[in-house]
């Protein structure tokens, strides 16, 4: 993708119907209210910070590998909750999350968004409990653990994968080199670790998985195709057919330029950029000019 052709995407935020990323920030948002006023709530009816920890966080929280048997869906929940008085944490963590998913959505559409982080999220758990088995793994081990962290991670890595040479224009002039930022974040993610053998796994299982599932796209492979044609499914049992779309919303011609636009960025959010031709890539890099 050349440099106008960066620039005309960076400021084009899709509709909520076409972004998959901002959906997903705004349901682990959503999950760490909903969880924080519980807290809340606990604690007006006189229920302790231990009792509520004790007997609430333990059924969403990831546990160490001995409890891990009891409580398998853990896996399945763990990367969508932060603890209740973590609110910093979480709006950083949303922050990463929009900036490397943004980009990653433009390049290979919204479709695969939730499914890269949340493989991201279960191979990352997986490894955690892994590590635990490793010499000293269990004495350097949190009792729960907890946040998206290895989902983000596996969205950077799935980001630098596909696109290691993009940049963030923020003017003219002056562009962030995305390996550049993506090294800040591997940073304060590492430090963030504590130094726990199994959490800095949980990062790398995040990451081999963001790495991974782009390979598998570049070589033709659809890892989430069984989430496709299930949603896909879905949706036709509840909309009309594509005659009946067609009669509500007839196909026209595009009044003018910024239309055309807007079409065809659409476009790649839906199919992501290689979708375009090169008729249609050349407009773009001329309307970004």
């Amino acid at each position: 993708m050349n440099k106008a052709g960066r620039r005309s995407l960076l400021p084009y935020i899709p509709g909520y119907d076409n972004n998959a990323i901002l959906k997903l920030v705004f349901f682990i948002a959503g999950a760490y209210i909903m969880l924080a006023i519980s807290w809340a709530v606990g604690m007006i009816v006189n229920l302790s910070a231990d009792k509520f920890n004790e007997f609430f966080l333990p059924n969403i929280g990831l546990p160490q590998l001995a409890l891990f048997p009891a409580k398998w869906w853990t896996l399945f929940v763990y990367g969508i909750f932060h603890f209740p008085n973590s609110f910093m944490e979480m709006l950083s963590n949303m922050l990463w999350l929009y900036m490397f998913g943004s980009v990653l959505q433009s390049l290979v559409g919204k479709k695969q968004i939730w499914a890269v982080f949340y493989y991201s999220t279960l191979l990352g758990g997986l490894f955690y409990l892994a590590a635990q088995l490793l010499p000293g793994g269990m004495g350097h081990c949190p009792p729960l653990i907890m946040g998206p962290r290895a989902g983000i991670v596996g969205m950077a890595a799935a980001t630098v994968t596909i696109a290691p040479k993009y940049r963030f224009y923020l003017s003219d002039t002056f562009s962030i080199p995305i390996m550049a930022v993506a090294a800040v974040f591997l940073v304060l993610m590492i430090v963030g670790t504590g130094m726990w053998l199994p959490v800095g796994a949980m990062l790398a299982g995040g990451a081999l998985m963001g790495f991974v599932y782009i390979k598998l796209l570049q070589a033709g492979y659809r890892p989430a195709q069984w989430v496709y044609s299930l949603y896909d499914t879905m949706e036709k049992m509840v909309t009309p057919g594509a005659a009946a779309r067609n009669k509500i919303r007839p196909n026209t011609q595009p009044a003018n330029k910024e239309s055309r636009v807007d079409e065809l960025l659409d476009k790649i959010n839906q199919k992501g950029y290689k979708s375009l031709s090169k008729e249609e890539r050349d407009f773009l890099s001329d309307a970004g000019k």
